[in-house]
């Protein structure tokens, strides 16, 4: 089995094929991993003190960060605005920039609140479907209670590897061809492995071609009040509002 001394690698591009390999982490790797799980072990517990259940995805939950890596704690369910920004603002977390995005006009709006450069609060205005829940199972999540304990989970990066923790960093393997198993090891359902893989696929082939809605929230405005101006004159924005009930 091979090991790799130096992981770190901004290449984001998906991997068809390799081998199941270590990667074995550095002393600085492990310190940022601890720094960036502080940061959100800060604002998980503020959101939890009042009954929301927050959770941490992506490389923070499996523990293969690096540079780039930023801290995005998540409301995985749909929340008034003003609940998490009072939270916030009474423990002096005030936000450096307010986001609304929409992924597609099929896909949920969600709040994004900049706390810092590095860490965001995100929670959708209208529940996740099945699909949109199982996305940050996909790349790996945790609890407020699992970050406590140190956990460290399985999940798929972005370059469609499995991510699996060791003690001394990660085992890595690519999907592609073995959806199924990647699916059982991450704990979603396997059509949801194959939309993720069909969109990351497309991004490679195609490029990015940018989010259906990207508004920031301007300081005199709720978010809340910022989304039914931006549906007054969005037929596609009031038709997914509507039917997931928030008009």
């Amino acid at each position: 089995m091979l090991a790799l001394q130096n992981p770190v690698s901004r290449r984001k591009k998906p991997v068809k094929v390799g081998d199941r390999v270590e990667v074995l982490y550095t002393e600085d790797r492990w310190r940022l991993l601890s720094e960036l799980r502080a940061r959100a072990l800060k604002v998980m517990t503020i959101l939890d003190k009042e009954g929301l259940k927050p959770i941490v995805h992506g490389s923070l939950a499996r523990g293969d960060v690096n540079s780039t890596s930023d801290v995005d704690v998540v409301v995985p369910y749909a929340v008034p605005s003003y609940r998490v920004e009072l939270l916030l603002d009474e423990a002096n977390a005030k936000p450096i920039k307010r986001l609304l995005t929409q992924a597609t006009p099929a896909h949920a709006v969600k709040a994004h609140i900049y706390i810092d450069e590095v860490t965001t609060v995100t929670f959708p205005l209208t529940d996740f479907t099945r699909h949109e829940r199982e996305f940050y199972r996909f790349g790996g999540e945790l609890t407020l209670k699992e970050l406590r304990e140190n956990k460290r989970v399985c999940g798929v990066d972005k370059r469609l590897k499995l991510i699996e923790p060791s003690p001394k960093g990660h085992y890595e393997e690519p999907i592609m061809g073995r959806e199924h198993y990647a699916a059982v090891k991450v704990g979603v359902s396997l059509d949801v492995v194959q939309e993720r893989v069909k969109v990351l696929m497309r991004r490679d082939q195609v490029g990015r071609t940018g989010v259906y809605l990207k508004y920031e929230v301007k300081p005199d405005e709720s978010i809340e009040g910022a989304l039914i101006r931006l549906a007054s004159g969005d037929p596609a924005l009031r038709r997914i509002l509507a039917s997931r009930g928030a008009l």
